[in-house]
């Protein structure tokens, strides 16, 4: 293996590690942040996405193990609890906890659809439940990126974060981070069905 190689997998494994124990969320700042504690800020040697997400599977395969699975299952069932509460907006959960690479500060992210967000807003305050509204900017093309409204709140331990999307936003996700191809999506009986193998492996 080349030095530059070399460099590629050593960042590589240093933002698995910030990411599985620092809960850095972000791949580039967690790529940058890795370039910096290896002495190479500079460096053009950087991997993709799916190289660090390569390495935060085993990173967590191979140091945290059993104690993932449980909290993998743990945000999962919290996650299934958001959408069966949630049912009216057709929720659909995307992001680490639907890949099985969420760490302990994960949040459970929730795809929900209305034409009208306020409808979301709406309806957490009459079940009062206290949340925060932000904006999420998310890729939607090659080169186009979109900003939706999103709500976030506690699920008991767990941090949620729901965006809205219109209707018609069904059809198509937005880009995910990895691999800027279109966001995994799961549905409630989907995730049902991933505990269950889970479950049973």
């Amino acid at each position: 293996m080349g030095r530059d190689q070399q460099m590629r997998v050593r960042i590589a494994q240093e933002a698995a590690r910030l990411m599985s124990q620092e809960g850095v969320q972000d791949f580039y700042a967690a790529k940058r942040k890795a370039a910096q504690h290896l002495g190479a800020p500079d460096t053009r040697n950087m991997p993709r996405n799916q190289e660090v997400e390569a390495e935060l599977m085993a990173y967590q395969r191979l140091f945290v193990g059993e104690r993932q699975a449980d909290h993998l299952r743990d945000l999962r069932e919290a996650a299934v609890d958001a959408m069966r509460f949630l049912e009216t907006f057709r929720p659909r959960l995307v992001g680490s906890v639907l890949t099985g690479t969420a760490g302990q500060h994960a949040d459970i992210n929730l795809h929900l659809f209305a034409d009208i967000p306020e409808d979301v807003s709406l309806f957490l305050m009459d079940k009062h439940i206290p949340f925060e509204s932000v904006l999420r900017r998310l890729r939607v093309g090659r080169d186009e990126w979109e900003e939706y409204p999103a709500f976030q709140f506690m699920a008991g331990d767990y941090p949620v974060e729901l965006v809205v999307f219109p209707l018609y936003g069904r059809r198509e996700a937005p880009r995910g981070p990895v691999d800027g191809k279109p966001m995994r999506r799961a549905r409630l009986d989907e995730v049902e069905a991933l505990m269950n193998e889970a479950a049973q492996s």
